[in-house]
């Protein structure tokens, strides 16, 4: 068995055991180095040298999360979720609630895909904008895993569709670049115009698997806990309701000029983090502008910058991780002759070629936990091999594109991933491996992998 193949399986056997995803990673390091014939040193070495490539990532996601928690500190999102609930009625049942999910699962799939395309902020909008509206999600009664689906869709398919924001590094900079890059010595040349045709199939079924997910298979209401999240406090509060009256949380009253600093840190944690493309720095400036508008006392913004970065350590400690596995993944040697292997099995079946380069795509993917990162990899190995198969220009760029996104969505490993479970779990009722990654591994990698194999058939 290949190291890479091996670890992936050792790294989703543990996840899937609900044993820690970082523990997860280090151990499934641990076998893939030693079983690919590496000293335990030189993993060692791997694995610290890989560890920087998380580092700024995980700072970022702590830097956001302090400033999440200071703005739940202020209470004003918490205030209009509450509104919104008594203004829909929500605590009945009937097409009204239903409309109103559909209505905030869109909301959601628009913020995500404007973080990718139009306002490219990333995964930075998730720990800021979810958390404040699980309350609401609360009296909708509405599956987070549902909500996972959406973000994931969002954050994912726009870039490798649409070749605006991000989407113009992944399409253009990158799968372009490589692919060019990869067959000038063979003839291929492909137009930028070209990718998005290519990758529209595949993406195509990531979007039946969004409407599978919201419409059938997380259509039913699920209960959870009206419970504070990370740096806010508890008070009680009369709500109405058809069994009388419950408790939640709510917010504290504000002062105009208060609000004003509130919106100006909301819009100033955008501006800084496209000018400085820091989300550090954008972080930072909104947190400065909240601790001096008082909606927390001075003396606190110890308190709430730990507790803020508290509520992250998972998801950062999990990119760390992550970051170090790759760099073993990629010391081992084993992705090149995971490759050459796959192609010695496939003879001359040309349909056989294109679903296995896919499914050792979906374990590249897996392993090194990005698709930007991975198609400079693959495309090398990928180009040739598809064009001594036959496959047409746009077939190869279909191939390559998915075969990096592949495993991208349902990584444990991935901020496709954690970046929804930062935001869902704020209040300790989102389990990261079975409400975020099964999920969107079953509903975008599935349909994927079938599309995918149907673009490079078909183009």
């Amino acid at each position: 068995m290949n190291a890479v193949v091996l670890a992936i399986l050792v790294m989703v056997t543990l996840s899937l055991a609900r044993v820690s995803v970082v523990f997860a990673l280090i151990v499934a390091a641990l076998v893939g180095g030693l079983y690919a014939g590496m000293p335990l040193d030189g993993i060692v070495e791997a694995f610290n040298g890989g560890l920087g490539n998380g580092a700024t990532v995980a700072i970022s996601y702590a830097v956001l999360g302090a400033f999440a928690v200071a703005l739940s500190r202020s209470g004003i999102t918490q205030g209009l979720a509450y509104r919104a609930v008594r203004r829909f009625h929500l605590e009945g049942v009937g097409a009204r609630r239903r409309k109103v999910t559909l209505g905030l699962l869109g909301c959601l799939l628009l913020a995500a895909i404007s973080s990718q395309n139009l306002i490219p902020v990333h995964i930075a909008f998730i720990p800021i904008l979810v958390p404040p509206l699980l309350a609401l999600m609360n009296r909708l009664k509405l599956d987070r895993r549902a909500v996972a689906c959406v973000i994931t869709f969002g954050i994912t398919a726009p870039y490798m569709l649409l070749p605006v924001g991000f989407g113009a590094i992944f399409l253009n900079d990158i799968l372009l670049g490589n692919l060019n890059a990869s067959g000038a010595d063979l003839g291929l040349h492909i137009e930028a115009a070209q990718v998005p045709l290519a990758m529209a199939i595949p993406i195509g079924g990531m979007a039946l698997g969004l409407i599978v997910a919201v419409f059938f298979s997380y259509r039913r209401q699920r209960t959870y806990e009206d419970r504070a999240l990370v740096g806010q406090p508890q008070q009680e509060v009369q709500r109405e309701g058809n069994g009388g009256t419950t408790t939640g949380v709510t917010g504290k009253r504000l002062h105009g000029w208060q609000k004003i600093v509130l919106a100006l840190a909301l819009a100033g944690t955008v501006v800084v983090q496209l000018l400085t493309e820091s989300m550090v720095l954008g972080g930072l400036f909104g947190f400065a502008l909240l601790s001096v508008s008082g909606v927390f006392r001075w003396r606190e913004q110890d308190d709430v910058f730990t507790e803020g970065m508290r509520m992250m350590a998972q998801v950062g400690f999990i990119m760390i991780a992550a970051a170090g596995f790759a760099g073993v993944m990629q010391a081992t040697g084993s992705v090149d002759s995971l490759v050459t292997s796959s192609a010695a099995m496939i003879g001359d079946h040309k349909g056989l070629a294109a679903l296995i380069m896919l499914i050792v795509g979906l374990f590249i993917t897996m392993g090194i936990g990005s698709s930007f990162s991975t198609i400079p990899i693959i495309a090398s190995l990928y180009v040739p091999l598809a064009l001594s198969f036959g496959f047409s220009p746009l077939a190869t760029t279909a191939l390559v594109g998915t075969a990096a996104a592949l495993g991208d969505a349902g990584s444990p490993a991935s901020d496709s991933t954690l970046g929804p479970t930062a935001g869902l779990n704020a209040d300790g009722q989102h389990d990261h491996i079975w409400d975020s990654v099964v999920p969107t591994f079953l509903h975008y990698n599935v349909p994927l992998l079938v599309f995918g194999w149907i673009a490079a058939m078909s183009l």
